[in-house]
């Protein structure tokens, strides 16, 4: 998950809330379904954690098998797609990629299903695994998604390229990085200085 959130860029909740079917590995590309402002996008696969994902979706699958076993193995569907689509919610393109690991009351309808983590889950093993490093600052899920954005404008990237991979809908939030590079607030270094 970690991998993801700095290689793609993702908000944790964003990441949380992936299914299956939002990972395309022959396009190398993440869908992100209601980001931010309830806004879809597509941002980077990195290809460094394609055979660990593959792996994960091998462990969810075999999961849902074994929920629909027990006479579970439903997911939440947004919006009116459980109308449209009554049996999406059993399908396995449509379960969470980073599934809870408790079956539990969907709070909406009472229906016992496994939703995706809880956001807590991440953070607790983010901060068990900075106390164990010689890293004296503040770490959380967002300092990856900022690492990823400041990376890219390192390498040279175009700003409006790292805005439509972040799902920034203004540029001027993205600009934000630029102040980390030491550069003008266009992100630009003077030829005399370079």
């Amino acid at each position: 998950m970690v991998e993801l959130l700095y290689g793609s860029g993702l908000r944790l909740q964003e990441c949380l809330t992936l299914r299956i079917k939002d990972i395309d590995f022959s396009l190398n590309t993440i869908t992100v379904r209601q980001g931010k402002g309830d806004k879809d996008r597509v941002t980077l696969l990195p290809s460094s954690v394609s055979d660990r994902l593959r792996v994960q979706i091998q462990k969810t699958l075999a999961l849902h098998q074994q929920d629909l076993a027990d006479g579970h193995g439903e997911v939440y569907m947004p919006h009116a797609l459980e109308r449209k689509y009554p049996n999406a919610a059993r399908s396995p393109i449509w379960q969470f990629l980073f599934p809870s690991t408790r079956l539990g009351p969907d709070p909406r309808s009472g229906i016992i299903r496994r939703h995706h983590l809880h956001n807590t889950a991440l953070r607790k093993h983010i901060k068990t695994a900075v106390a164990k490093t010689a890293i004296h600052k503040p770490v959380k899920t967002h300092t990856f998604r900022h690492s990823f954005a400041t990376r890219l404008l390192q390498k040279g990237y175009d700003i409006r390229t790292i805005q439509k991979l972040l799902g920034h809908e203004d540029v001027t939030t993205t600009e934000i990085y630029t102040h980390v590079l030491n550069r003008g607030a266009m992100g630009v270094i003077s030829p005399i200085d370079d």
